[in-house]
């Protein structure tokens, strides 16, 4: 079985949207794009092209698709990143597009979840889910998330998009990896482990 791991940029308040950019996605009249670009460095861009190298696929909502389509196939095969992103097969699922046009794209066509798992189901290695807010929501309802690779960057934002809205399946997680980069960005490995658990703390429980 293939491992999905989500990878998202994070503001403290949960926010994950438009943080690359201005005009990256401006859904109900956002105004704060490119939030999380003041915080890289060096070390977090090194950090990220190792991400990247283990991925063996990537698996793209429609408007993350096309921001990615529209740039990083203009990157030289010495761009680290870029030369990742063009040569992964990417499998984008979209209920508007008909066909896509990035190097080793394929459309998923039919129920999302579904073609999902037939992927996690088939062999190669880790699936990567970068951005994709709306294609994170429908995994994230169908239990189909065995990893989320999180960078919280250092600021609240009060409105946008959230990574965690409603419909997320309750479950249990396991805290893989932390590490703080030196503009303050924290960046936490979970994998997913069992269900959710429950119990009460209080002096009526004898527990302190």
């Amino acid at each position: 079985m293939r491992k999905l791991m989500v990878m998202a940029f994070m503001s403290v308040d949960g926010v994950v949207q438009a943080p690359g950019g201005v005009d990256e996605d401006r859904d109900g009249g956002f105004e704060h794009g490119g939030w999380a670009v003041p915080h890289f460095d060096q070390a977090l861009i090194e950090h990220m092209t190792a991400l990247i190298g283990r991925a063996g696929a990537l698996l793209l909502g429609r408007r993350t698709y096309e921001g990615f389509a529209a740039t990083w196939p203009l990157a030289g095969e010495d761009d680290p990143i870029g030369a990742q992103m063009n040569g992964l097969p990417k499998y984008v699922a979209s209920r508007t597009l008909d066909t896509v046009s990035w190097r080793n794209s394929t459309l998923l066509t039919g129920d999302v979840a579904r073609a999902v798992g037939e992927l996690k189901r088939g062999g190669g290695g880790e699936i990567q889910v970068h951005g994709s807010g709306g294609l994170v929501q429908t995994l994230l309802a169908h239990d189909l998330v065995d990893e989320f690779h999180l960078l919280t960057f250092p600021v609240l934002i009060g409105t946008g998009k959230r990574l965690f809205a409603e419909g997320t399946a309750p479950a249990g997680l396991r805290p893989a990896e932390t590490t703080t980069s030196g503009t303050g960005v924290l960046t936490c490995t979970y994998a997913r482990e069992g269900k959710l658990e429950y119990g009460s703390m209080g002096p009526e429980t004898g527990s302190r």
